[in-house]
């Protein structure tokens, strides 16, 4: 049976290379860091790769406090714990971070998974079923997506961060008996962050309940760090936030759900992939309330970050370039052209710039871009290196100043 299966594989895994769409892996030789050594097809320069392409926002994937605290974990509490957290999976050190996230968002109780997508692929069924509707955002994670779908919940999808389409949404499901409104903090190939105080206006306006995925959020956006919630002024106010330990806060693995009281207790009893997945790692909870610890006393790595930020959005629109406007770290190059995003990829790793090129199917066909990532890890020196070696590659294909017509024109969608 399988040769017919293994000829037809072949044959899609064939496809995917001649439209430019399959995806190389790269390996890299050091910690994640602002400067990494890649093992890559066409080589790695000696004296490696500035890294502009983790979600690394707070440079702590490497970080002293971190890898101390993790390395203690061992001498502790041990390797992993080969259970589920109801049987005898559930050690005082997790009891503990769910605490301190908990005190981090101003919310009543947190759960833990072995991930943000395991978090948002169990959030939804327990809570929601047939005489209920889910009103999502068009651009939300896979996650929440996977999610919804495996519950039996009504889906209604609305434009992104389009208020009024949301209104509209909310119109048409009065009828249900609970509405939660699902969306990302911030949409990751953009770099948006969601109108969460009209979206939570709307919500108590039409008594429906509202859920923020805040992966790209936790530890850098908002005044102290505290995600999308603190920078829209609507803190305590968002009734499920689900988030991650994979990205700023150590780039490890593991994720939550915070929230609600009974929310939290609930998915406890019946959330999926909490009670049929193994605990997160000891060596992860307690390099993550190292971090917790760090984030909770100062806002340095969060304020270096932003300038960071501010001086590469600035570089990069002086130069010429179209970028999504925001405030996020995650600054969208836009290219439009899917060839033209792998060759500017190509040629600023040759100026020692590591970038990746997104194209359909990862975001809309005639949007294909180059996605950059600021990290607290990159010093001015990094940030300046980057916006020269993108306007001298920039230059190379003519598309400095110009416009998304002229692109499209000269390149083609």
């Amino acid at each position: 049976m399988y040769g017919k299966m293994k000829d037809d594989l072949q044959r899609e895994l064939a496809s995917i290379r001649e439209a430019g769409l399959y995806k190389e892996e790269r390996y890299i030789l050091t910690p994640q860091a602002a400067d990494i050594r890649v093992e890559y097809p066409e080589g790695s320069p000696p004296e490696g790769v500035v890294n502009f392409c983790a979600n690394n926002y707070l440079g702590l994937s490497s970080h002293p406090k971190v890898i101390e605290a993790a390395r203690n974990a061992l001498e502790t509490h041990g390797y992993g714990m080969s259970s589920v957290r109801f049987i005898c999976g559930t050690q005082d050190i997790h009891r503990e971070l769910e605490a301190k996230i908990s005190d981090f968002f101003k919310t009543e109780d947190t759960i833990l998974y072995a991930a943000c997508f395991d978090a948002n692929g169990g959030v939804f069924e327990p809570l929601f079923g047939k005489d209920d509707a889910i009103i999502t955002d068009a651009l939300n994670h896979a996650s929440i997506i996977d999610g919804i779908r495996l519950c039996k919940a009504s889906r209604s999808i609305y434009k992104t961060n389009d208020m009024t389409d949301l209104e509209a949404k909310l119109k048409e499901t009065q009828g249900a008996r609970y509405r939660v409104i699902a969306t990302d903090g911030a949409f990751s190939m953009d770099g948006t962050i969601a109108q969460l105080d009209k979206i939570v206006a709307l919500a108590e306006k039409y008594n429906a309940l509202t859920m923020v995925d805040d992966a790209h959020c936790t530890g850098v956006i908002g005044k102290t760090g505290r995600g999308a919630t603190e920078y829209c002024g609507v803190m305590g106010q968002v009734d499920i936030i689900t988030s991650t330990l994979g990205k700023a806060l150590g780039g490890a693995s593991g994720g939550f759900t915070t929230g609600r009281k009974e929310i939290v207790e609930l998915l406890r009893q019946r959330s999926r992939p909490y009670l049929f997945s193994n605990t997160v790692s000891s060596i992860v909870v307690k390099a993550s309330i190292a971090v917790m610890d760090m984030l909770t006393s100062s806002t340095e790595l969060r304020d270096k970050v932003e300038a960071n930020t501010k001086r590469f959005r600035k570089g990069m629109t002086e130069a010429g370039f179209g970028i999504k406007p925001g405030d996020h770290p995650i600054v969208p190059i836009m290219l439009y052209n899917a060839k033209l995003s792998q060759d500017i990829a190509r040629d600023m790793y040759a100026e020692g710039i590591y970038v990746i090129g997104f194209y359909h199917p990862v975001v809309g066909k005639g949007l294909s871009r180059i996605r950059v990532q600021l990290s607290a890890g990159h010093e001015f020196s990094h940030v300046d290196k980057a916006v020269a070696a993108f306007a001298k590659v920039g230059k190379k294909y003519d598309i400095l100043g110009k416009t998304k017509e002229e692109i499209i024109a000269k390149y083609g969608e």
